[in-house]
């Protein structure tokens, strides 16, 4: 194998979701890659040439390109001498890439078995696959190279980071989440961790394939969207709420007026009629603020059909109800919880966050008025993300509100061979008090989703 072949592979992916990782999928280690003590020198003692100049702010993207290329060419001029031009130039356009781009983080970037990519400093990177984490060979040069590629992707969306200012919530240009922190509140050094978004978004197909979801209960879901069901999405951090929500609003008719407000553009819908909203973080003076709860009053004066709130965090969920319970029926949000007990109490926290002295009562009855389904997600043992419980709010029972559970994870049908989890979601047994307006928007709820194979969580009336 030639020195082409092998940069050609160091590029390929291997899709298998293979533990044992350097860049991407199964690529080549120190051990068994003739290039890569190469290629190591030559970062090193690129470092070493250009110290700072590889960081001047003032430095323009083409002028430090033109440095890297004219000092690696140096570089490998002294290092080797059996590599062709054609060899050499793709050995430099690759370490020029890793260098320029976002380095050694940038091939787990482009795979796509990589969920989650967490840099815990410059030589400890982990990557999540189906679930599960991993260590990988891959390395940041030094501390400094981590915070160049930090600042890269901060300043790429208009955010900054620095000792005033040490910690950022940003997007990749896909759409993936991005969270930094550095000194002084990171100890132990700089840390990035970026959540990957898929290039295409996930279906309602792709759900089921995955065991996050059962037809049932897509058809079920789809039924409350069309009949302006109010739908909170409910679940831990990394559980697929907002891969959920996506999956959900593309059930709102595309005659309708859809209004999104997120924190960082997430949703990808592809109705005709949507406005996206997102927040907006204080600039350099600490001024400029828009939070989410304005956005969610301006949003009211927009003329929508539906409010899509990509995450209540604070006092907008008082707002969101509001809106819930003044002729905005049909909306949909996420929030993390637990539960879906536990998602009601954040609610009221939430609400009391908003500043407003108001009784308990009164925001329990608010919740109860508003609220009409809650879907809970959560990340089960073997690396799965599922659905474990679809509830109706039926009302209030004194000072408590109550929920029906109408569809329940089946974990009662134990492992598969691979240690998967081989229950779905099912229904109940339990027919929804909203039934009946449903039936009278011209929305039927068939048997089949509502029917319980053994029915018995219908026959002990699961309620709380």
């Amino acid at each position: 194998m030639g020195i082409a072949d092998l940069l050609r592979k160091s590029n390929e992916h291997n899709g298998d979701g293979t533990p044992v990782i350097e860049g991407v999928g199964e690529l080549a280690t120190a051990n068994d890659d003739p290039l890569f003590g190469l290629r190591t020198r030559a970062q090193k003692a690129l470092f070493d040439r250009l110290g700072n100049r590889l960081f001047d702010p003032n430095l323009g993207e083409d002028q430090l390109r033109t440095y890297v290329v004219q000092e690696l060419d140096e570089i490998l001029s002294d290092e080797v001498d059996q590599l062709t031009p054609a060899e050499r130039q793709r050995l430099v356009e690759s370490i020029g890439a890793d260098i320029l781009g976002l380095g050694p983080i940038e091939p787990f970037l482009a795979d796509p078995s990589v969920t989650e990519v967490m840099v815990n400093a410059d030589d400890s990177i982990f990557v999540e696959r189906s679930g599960r984490l991993y260590l990988t060979e891959a390395r940041f040069m030094t501390v400094q190279h981590l915070r160049q590629v930090i600042e890269k992707i901060v300043a790429a969306v208009g955010r900054r980071i620095d000792e005033s200012s040490p910690m950022v919530d940003a997007r990749l240009p896909d759409g993936s989440r991005v969270n930094a922190i550095i000194p002084p509140l990171a100890v132990d050094g700089p840390m990035l961790t970026i959540r990957k978004f898929s290039k295409t978004a996930f279906t309602t197909s792709d759900l089921v394939e995955f065991g996050t979801m059962s037809e049932q209960c897509i058809e079920f879901l789809d039924a409350c969207v069309r009949g302006r069901r109010n739908i909170l999405i409910s679940g831990g951090t990394g559980t697929g709420k907002t891969t959920l929500l996506n999956v959900v609003s593309s059930f709102i008719p595309h005659d309708e007026r859809i209004v999104t407000i997120e924190d960082a553009v997430e949703l990808r819908l592809n109705q005709r009629h949507v406005i996206r909203l997102e927040a907006r973080p204080p600039n350099v003076e600490g001024k400029g603020q828009v939070p989410i709860r304005e956005l969610v009053r301006n949003s009211l004066r927009m003329r929508p059909d539906r409010i899509v709130v990509g995450e209540v965090r604070s006092g907008e969920a008082l707002d969101m109800l509001q809106a819930m319970n003044t002729g905005h029926e049909g909306s949909l949000s996420t929030l993390h919880a637990n539960t879906p007990r536990d998602a009601l109490s954040r609610l009221e926290t939430m609400v009391l966050m908003a500043g407003l002295d108001l009784p308990i009562r009164s925001i329990r009855e608010q919740i109860a008025s508003a609220m009409d389904v809650i879907v809970h997600l959560s990340r089960l043992r073997d690396g799965t993300r599922r659905i474990t419980e679809v509830c109706e709010v039926n009302g209030m029972e004194g000072d408590t509100i109550t929920l029906s559970t109408l569809y329940a994870f089946d974990f009662a049908a134990g492992l598969e061979d691979d240690g998967t989890y081989a229950g779905v979601i099912k229904p109940t047994g339990l027919r929804p008090m909203f039934s009946d307006e449903l039936h009278h928007m011209g929305i039927e709820l068939p048997e089949e989703l509502i029917r319980s194979a053994h029915d018995p969580l219908a026959e002990a009336g699961v309620r709380s």
